[in-house]
């Protein structure tokens, strides 16, 4: 077998001078957060919504008729309406291509797109469900971001109530709504980690706001997380959900909130049979949280993760596919003060198995800072216990997402080849001066490295664990490869002066 980056990833020496079928968020209203004064969030009492915990009957017996249920529940869900005022903006809609040139404008004057516009006043609607008897109502975020003014339709007369937005919390897309009214009917709640597939669920809304509207279907699978948000553990059901039905209530067959109507995979904007609802364990979190401390407060541990893959797992030595890879270790965090280090595969969190990197990342963010957690680790084969304290996780921190990850099963790094990062390669792909290592500077497409998912602009940092500082290292590395497979640490520019650091796994394909 021939050594796998002599003939095939090369050394440059030029110079660098030179959907049909789509996810989306319910259509619903469009807000801003209402702000209120500090010395009034702090007034503001806590809240704690108790869960009827009581298991389901799961005998197989269905009923003729869920009206009872419905009947219970319909009090409990509203209208939501939201109203984004006309503004004047400055620029409108950019410069005609004919603005400059004197002759036109004599027949046609200046160009009315280059002056400030007025935008046009937007109305919208939506769903919420009541959940305390003094007017606490949770809805989703998209719902009311954006708004100048949010009112609540109550009841079957439609009581019209003004809407504080007590807070939004967009990595979960869960808004907290407040109006000042009594003798509410709150929804009762339940365990949504106690749900199964398979249990009848029945989504209540105000679809196209034609009124409100219930369906019923199944929970078609559980801990999703395809959307695209920050956190993601949603419940996937067939309920029939449709726009406007965002923020409304997904219940059990008892009538128990279980979770909030979010989104919908769809390919024609209606719907087709897969809808996602954020979990009530999960709204429950952000609420009280919001309530309590005016924002969500998260644990931190200071980690970029990754998902293991069976070729990731081989190369860390692990048996199956469970762990979560870290990709990097964030300096001055609690992750790099207790000595977690790149290329560590966390297996367990406080004694209990890590499924995959986004369901460690979400038990952390619902873990208070100040608390000690117990990981233990899989490092260079050993398995070893690390113990850290969480902080929390600062507001502006958006690179906590996991990594993405794919690998290819075609010859191996064939067709690569890298140069040294110079400056005129530090401009254009916007790499840190602390990053190091070999720059891909052209890549065949058609290879195992391009179907493992390296790209040009990515600079190989590790070959196999060894570090890459310069392209004539990455080259001699190369050479030294005996192995069918090469584990690659590499960093992809995202923009900005922004990147992210992933493993890669790249399998040559063995010769007959």
């Amino acid at each position: 077998m021939k050594a796998l980056f002599s003939d095939r990833i090369r050394r440059n020496w030029s110079s660098w001078g030179g959907a049909l079928l789509g996810l989306a968020l319910i259509p619903g209203l469009v807000s801003v957060a209402i702000s209120k004064d500090k010395e009034e969030k702090d007034k503001r009492p806590p809240v704690r919504l108790e869960a009827d915990t009581t298991p389901l009957q799961r005998d197989g017996k269905f009923t003729a008729s869920f009206a009872h249920v419905v009947k219970k529940v319909s009090p409990s869900v509203v209208k939501v309406y939201s109203t984004t005022k006309a503004k004047v903006v400055p620029g409108g809609r950019g410069r005609s291509p004919f603005a400059d040139d004197p002759l036109l404008r004599r027949f046609f004057g200046d160009d009315p797109g280059a002056g400030p516009q007025r935008t046009p006043r937007e109305q919208g609607l939506g769903s919420g469900v009541i959940v305390t008897r003094d007017g606490y109502i949770l809805t989703n975020n998209h719902v009311v971001e954006g708004a100048d003014e949010v009112k609540v339709a109550v009841g079957a007369d439609d009581r019209e109530y003004a809407a504080e937005v007590v807070g939004r919390d967009e990595k979960t897309d869960i808004a907290v709504l407040k109006i000042d009214a009594k003798d509410l009917v709150p929804i009762s709640t339940t365990d949504s980690d106690a749900i199964e597939v398979g249990d009848v669920v029945l989504a209540v809304g105000n679809p196209f706001g034609i009124g409100q509207t219930v369906t019923m279907g199944l929970v078609s699978a559980t801990g999703r997380a395809s959307l695209g948000l920050m956190y993601e553990d949603f419940i996937q059901t067939d309920a029939p959900i449709n726009p406007g039905n965002s923020g409304g209530a997904l219940i059990d067959a008892t009538g128990r909130l279980i979770g909030i109507n979010t989104a919908i995979l769809s390919r024609t904007g209606g719907n087709q049979g897969i809808g996602f609802a954020v979990p009530i364990n999960l709204a429950r979190f952000v609420m009280e949280s919001i309530v309590r401390d005016g924002r969500v407060v998260r644990g931190y541990m200071g980690l970029i993760l990754q998902p293991m893959t069976p070729a990731l797992s081989k190369q860390f030595k692990l048996e199956g596919v469970g762990g979560a890879l870290v990709a990097e270790v964030a300096p001055n965090t609690p992750a790099s003060k207790a000595g977690l280090q790149d290329g560590d595969v966390i297996i367990e969190l406080d004694g209990k198995p890590v499924k995959d990197s986004k369901t460690l990342r979400f038990q952390v963010s619902q873990t208070a800072p100040g608390t000690k957690i117990n990981l233990k680790i899989v490092r260079d084969g050993e398995r070893k216990k690390v113990d850290l304290v969480l902080k929390e996780l600062p507001e502006n921190l958006t690179a906590s997402r996991d990594t993405k990850n794919s690998e290819g099963q075609v010859d191996a790094l064939e067709g690569v080849t890298v140069a040294d990062i110079d400056r005129a390669a530090r401009s254009r792909y916007g790499i840190p001066a602390e990053i190091k290592g070999a720059i891909v500077a052209q890549i065949d497409e058609n290879s195992a490295s391009a179907e493992a998912g390296l790209k040009v602009g990515d600079v190989i940092r590790e070959i196999n664990r060894h570090p890459v500082t310069s392209a004539d290292e990455a080259v001699e590395l190369s050479e030294k490869i005996k192995e069918e497979t090469v584990l690659l640490r590499v960093w992809t520019p995202s923009g900005r002066g922004q990147g992210t650091n992933r493993y890669i796994v790249v399998q040559e394909e063995k010769k007959k």
